[in-house]
């Protein structure tokens, strides 16, 4: 594409497939916020020895909420042993030694030690045989694309015909489409650029429900992305009050000048 930079949202263990975002040029200063950003894997545990579909139930059940993990071997992060959060767990399909799982967790989860953790809870041992992450963030595996495809449409992009492509890449908004907003005024736009603090006064309106330190996104009234940061005080306060900062410490996406 002859870009200056390109990036990751978190690397796939060897022989792990499935969702990747990737990010371009000013794009890439998103991927820290996907980096932290909950994800979704179906996984694939083969039991070392068979026990009851009952049995397997409620040993997984004990696995969501808080969990304790220590990185594998083969990893890319010291192995010490840290907290992880197991949002939902759900068996799909269970065939003899094989159990097919759908897993929602915090970033930083390892699925191949949750297999062997499972597998020692329930006495029989356990590993992962096959791993696909379905989702990271609001990107998931409705809206992948394959390798072929973007292939097929860089070739039609250098042939003169950008449709294609431009299905692929998305604008940076996609990427903080579930967070909650703030809409600012035009005038205060630039100095938001700038790295001037949001105080109240230049809010247009405003998602219900934030509360302080929430991760927000600040949008000009077009829907576009001024910057992230988090919330001071909470949309009720913001609401009640007539000035005031709400957000202080940000990271700004759109270049100065464009208002």
């Amino acid at each position: 594409m002859k870009i200056k930079r390109a990036g990751h949202s978190g690397t796939l263990d060897p022989n792990v497939t499935g969702v990747l975002p990737i990010a371009l040029n000013r794009g890439t200063r998103i991927l820290k916020l996907l980096l932290k950003s909950g994800k979704e894997y179906v996984c694939l545990m083969h039991l070392h020895k068979e026990i009851s579909e009952k049995e397997i139930q409620k040993v997984m059940k004990r696995f969501v909420g808080k969990i304790i993990q220590k990185p594998p071997v083969r990893s890319a992060v010291k192995r010490v042993e840290r907290e992880r959060t197991i949002y939902y767990l759900e068996i799909l399909e269970i065939d003899g030694k094989d159990v097919l799982f759908k897993v929602g967790c915090e970033a930083g989860t390892y699925i191949r030690t949750l297999c062997f953790a499972i597998g020692k809870e329930s006495g029989t041992g356990a590993h992962m045989t096959q791993l696909i992450r379905t989702k990271v963030a609001r990107f998931n595996d409705t809206n992948w694309i394959s390798l072929h495809d973007l292939k097929d449409a860089y070739e039609y992009y250098k042939g003169g015909d950008e449709k294609e492509i431009k299905k692929i890449i998305l604008p940076i908004e996609t990427a903080v489409e579930y967070f909650p907003k703030i809409w600012v005024f035009d005038n205060c736009i630039n100095s938001l650029c700038h790295g001037a603090d949001l105080n109240i006064p230049g809010i247009s309106k405003l998602n219900e429900g934030i509360e302080k330190d929430d991760l927000v996104a600040v949008m000009t009234l077009k829907n576009e992305l001024i910057c992230v940061g988090n919330a001071e005080i909470s949309s009720n306060e913001i609401m009640k009050k007539s000035k005031g900062k709400v957000i202080g410490s940000k990271k700004v996406f759109m270049l100065e000048k464009i208002y």
